[in-house]
């Protein structure tokens, strides 16, 4: 297994200081989800027509990699439909240009459970699925909202049934909303987890505090464990929202944490 980390954690950061912490941390990957004041991936400077060989030289050079572009599609509201899938086609359009498999799509732009057309989802998830199997890149369902429950997921996915398609396993939200084991999950929907995003937390007069990893109550041994029994080698990824919560821990701190504590579990698992 592989280790990368999502630029939400580090709002404040140029990619050359994102790129030199990744590169001397060991971590092997650069997960796209915004850079300084730009959201919208295909916008970011150095994906630029002009920047972006030089970009995927630099990171092709030091063995690195951007294993995923995290859209912010939700494919499961329909005031939203259209504008959801402009997105993700756009974001599959540049996975596609810098060589990466995967992007990440929602079925509603919550974490936490809330209602979803998962008969609109599911339209929309299989038209993106053929969009991306054109240009080799597959959509992430995230589990997130209502596929937090990952039966749920499951059923979702074997109804859709499609090459392009794969699940991007959140780990927190399954164990924190549905109250499932790790193992469970994964007995679930093992067989689709293409990328698995990580963090930590604790639940503190009914909210959700983000803690560093191994300060929280989130399964993680058990979650690693389980990943190496279905024979895993995709990449563990930190997702830190410092852009979304500035009261967090400063990434430096908490990178250099992430690199050395996953070294630890990936031993014990």
């Amino acid at each position: 297994m592989k280790l990368s980390f999502t630029t939400a954690g580090c709002p404040g950061w140029t990619f050359d200081e994102i790129f030199a912490v990744a590169k001397d941390l060991g971590i092997q990957g650069i997960e796209i989800r915004g850079m300084g004041d730009v959201i919208f991936a295909p916008d970011i400077p150095i994906f630029a027509s002009e920047e972006i060989e030089s970009t995927k030289k630099r990171m092709s050079d030091a063995k690195m990699e951007f294993p995923v572009l995290d859209s912010t599609a939700a494919l499961g509201v329909a005031d939203i439909a259209q504008a959801a899938m402009i997105e993700a086609k756009a974001y599959i359009d540049l996975a596609a240009k810098l060589g990466t498999s995967y992007i990440r799509v929602m079925v509603s732009p919550k974490a936490e459970p809330t209602h979803a057309d998962l008969e609109l989802c599911e339209k929309q998830y299989r038209e993106l699925c053929d969009y991306g199997a054109a240009k080799n890149v597959s959509p992430l369902m995230e589990t997130n909202g209502v596929f937090g429950d990952s039966k749920l997921l499951a059923k979702f996915m074997q109804k859709v049934n499609h090459a392009g398609s794969g699940v991007l396993w959140d780990i927190h939200h399954p164990y924190r909303f549905f109250g499932e084991t790790p193992e469970q999950t994964v007995q679930n929907i093992g067989k689709y987890i293409r990328h698995t995003h990580i963090k930590d937390s604790v639940m503190t007069d009914g909210a959700i505090v983000y803690k560093m990893m191994g300060y929280g109550d989130v399964p993680i041994t058990d979650a690693v464990a389980a990943l190496k029994k279905i024979g895993y080698e995709g990449y563990i990824s930190l997702e830190w929202l410092k852009r979304y919560n500035p009261y967090l821990q400063e990434p430096g701190i908490v990178f250099a944490h992430f690199a050395s504590f996953m070294s630890y579990i990936f031993e014990e698992a």
